[in-house]
């Protein structure tokens, strides 16, 4: 089904991706960091869909029905690390950065930070070009508006 979208994204030199693209692209990876636990909890499904929703102006319909291709993007896409490379050859450094706040938000809607998750949060923001410093201070204030 995402054959050609993946097979784009992984080219050698991406073309950057349409907004539509990359939508997808950076959802895919929510759903990976919330799958990272083995586990997809219902409270996380929501988070995503939350955040699609306010990111991308999406209506809950809408954010769901891109929740549900992310999900079968993500498991249709190559490890981790080719993946996130090549999101950050083809999404604006802009849309990178503010996603690695989406994902630590996904990453502690349960409440609790898992190591899996907190190693591919680091993993992620590495690869798409964000410091540890950054994303750290990214975790900080998605605790604090938790809380």
């Amino acid at each position: 089904m995402f054959a050609d979208f993946l097979k784009r994204l992984t080219a050698p030199d991406p073309d950057p991706l349409p907004d539509d693209d990359a939508r997808l692209a950076l959802t895919a990876l929510l759903v990976r960091i919330a799958r990272a636990d083995g586990s997809y909890l219902d409270s996380e499904v929501a988070r995503i869909d939350r955040v699609s929703a306010h990111r991308y102006g999406l209506s809950p319909a809408e954010a769901a029905a891109l929740r549900g291709k992310a999900e079968a993007l993500e498991s249709e896409a190559p490890d981790t690390v080719r993946f996130t490379r090549a999101i950050k050859d083809a999404v604006a450094f802009e849309d990178r950065a503010s996603v690695i706040e989406a994902l630590w938000e996904l990453a502690l809607a349960d409440g609790e930070r898992d190591e899996e998750e907190d190693a591919l949060i680091r993993m992620v923001a590495n690869f798409l070009g964000i410091n540890d410093r950054d994303s750290a201070l990214a975790r900080q204030r998605v605790a604090a508006r938790s809380t």
